[in-house]
């Protein structure tokens, strides 16, 4: 399979200007491009503040700050005072703002959220440094159609800052969490659709500042991962594309919630059978689920770098040689694809569709940190979550596929223990649901959970959300691994640092 290319954001630095350039003028074809001087003065003015958007190192989105003082950042001025021309000459390293002086992102590449990536990375920098907050000059291209009726455009301003009109950038960045704080006249001349003006948006740093003590929290602490579980129901389909479209749409309402990752059962792939309308014996058709395999890493692939969300994508089968087995993907939203097999088939598995088991296990690198993957079965042994944590993972994923209430619990009481035992995070999902046409994968019982450990700083029951039983929905959680950190060194009890290693080790494949 061809590799697919990668989207990255990175500092920016000199073998990026040509790429900045070429995007400024596909962004701004009714305007000059930037030129190399501009862009070159905006990295040596303020490197760790520049960024750029790389899909298969090809630049195709860019974010330039700077810092600047208070008193400036929030009066009025206009684009050419606060960018020094477009060169980043204003820039002043006592400055206690950061000042957004410009974003774009390549036309033909909108649906990748590359601006929610690039406001994500200078959010990042405001909070490390400890900064009060970010503010920019918005625009307000509604302004053009509304000019007869708002000949003022403080008039527009206010009706848009009330909700009696929306503008599709203005009202987009509020509700993104950036305050209208005041209208910036003539703060963009070459500016047609916004009159030459902007409004300039703000966002206070809920740690600094004066307003720390009632700021909402619009932005988390790098140490707080969201996570989202689909407890999903099984249907039997006419078309492949119901299904890829069914799965986007969880995928997105994930991302639209701030996830970071979100969660597919185990065997939710197997669906794409019933799209045949003849039920197979169970190797013929798990043999058929094999040859979806290319489409289907493709697909999610794709849809993890369009909603910029990591996908922890249950399970499918995936055929080697002559062997079958059962494999979770993870489709980071850089275009990353990892994958961790299912080490423990269960009898049925083995009997019904002759999966083989896989042979190592390890954590998988993400932007949040490492994770650990344990499909189903390889819950209820406790060795795997043990190495995982060991490895350093503080959430592990367990994508889950059972017929019966019996069968469910096992897989849910296991995965509570392994939650304790290695004071981590647990996230489950299941299908619920019927498919008359799919052998071996008739009914299922689901109620998904994303389960904590057991000590103060966590939900007394050990439980962050729970899925309604046998109901096709999407639960989430803020998961803080700094308490995860905390429990292991100071919490009620100790489990990962009381082991007796004088009396007990597991000894693994590779000699850990």
């Amino acid at each position: 399979m061809q590799q697919k290319p990668r989207l990255d954001v990175i500092a920016a630095d000199l073998s990026h200007v040509d790429g900045i350039v070429a995007l400024s003028a596909r962004v701004y074809p009714e305007e000059p491009p930037y030129t190399r001087g501009q862009i070159l003065g905006q990295i040596h003015a303020f490197p760790d503040g520049v960024f750029v958007a790389t899909y298969g190192g090809t630049v195709v989105g860019y974010a330039a700050s700077t810092l600047v003082r208070e008193r400036t950042a929030l009066s009025q001025h206009t684009w050419d005072e606060i960018s020094g021309g477009g060169y980043g000459s204003q820039f002043f390293a006592g400055g206690d703002w950061l000042y957004g002086m410009e974003v774009m992102v390549s036309p033909d590449h909108r649906r990748l959220r590359i601006g929610k990536r690039l406001y994500q990375a200078r959010e990042r920098l405001c909070l490390e440094r400890g900064l009060k907050g970010i503010a920019f000059g918005g625009r307000i291209p509604g302004y053009r159609r509304q000019r007869k009726a708002h000949p003022d455009p403080q008039s527009y301003f206010e009706a848009v800052r009330d909700g009696d009109l929306r503008d599709p950038v203005l009202s987009f960045q509020a509700k993104a969490g950036f305050e209208p704080l005041l209208l910036l006249r003539n703060y963009a001349p070459e500016d047609l659709a916004s009159g030459g003006h902007a409004v300039l948006m703000v966002w206070r740093n809920p740690h600094a500042g004066d307003w720390a003590d009632d700021q909402p929290l619009t932005r988390r602490d790098p140490e707080q991962v969201r996570v989202a579980s689909v407890q999903l129901k099984a249907a039997t389909l006419s078309d492949p594309e119901d299904f890829y479209r069914n799965v986007d749409y969880f995928v997105n309402i994930a991302s639209e919630y701030g996830a970071d990752f979100v969660l597919l059962p185990e065997y939710f792939s197997l669906q794409l059978l019933s799209c045949d309308g003849v039920e197979l014996p169970p190797l013929e058709a798990i043999d058929r689920a094999t040859t979806f395999t290319e489409e289907f890493i493709s697909r999610l692939r794709d849809m993890a770098i369009a909603r910029a969300i990591n996908i922890v994508a249950g399970s499918h089968p995936v055929k080697r040689g002559d062997d079958i087995y059962n494999v979770c993907h993870v489709f980071l939203r850089d275009g990353t694809v990892h994958t961790q097999d299912k080490i423990h088939p269960t009898p049925d598995e083995r009997a019904s569709f002759n999966i083989k088991g896989g042979d190592v296990v390890d954590v998988i690198p993400t932007d949040c940190g490492p994770i650990g993957v344990m499909v189903c079965y390889d819950a209820e042994f406790p060795e795997l979550a043990r190495r995982l944590s060991d490895e350093g993972a503080r959430i592990l994923f367990v994508p889950q596929n059972t017929d019966t209430v019996h069968g469910h619990l096992r897989v849910r009481y296991c995965s509570q223990a392994r939650a304790i035992e290695n004071q981590c995070y647990v996230v489950t999902s299941g299908m619920t649901g019927n498919l008359d046409n799919v052998s071996n994968i008739d009914i299922q019982y689901s109620k998904a959970a994303i389960l904590t450990p057991c000590d103060f700083p966590f939900a007394r029951d050990g439980i962050a959300a729970e899925a309604s039983e046998n109901v096709e929905m999407l639960i989430v959680a803020d998961l803080n691994l700094a308490t995860v950190s905390w429990a292991r060194a100071q919490g009620s009890v100790r489990n990962l640092r009381d082991r007796r290693f004088d009396l007990y080790r597991t000894r693994w494949y590779d000699g850990g």
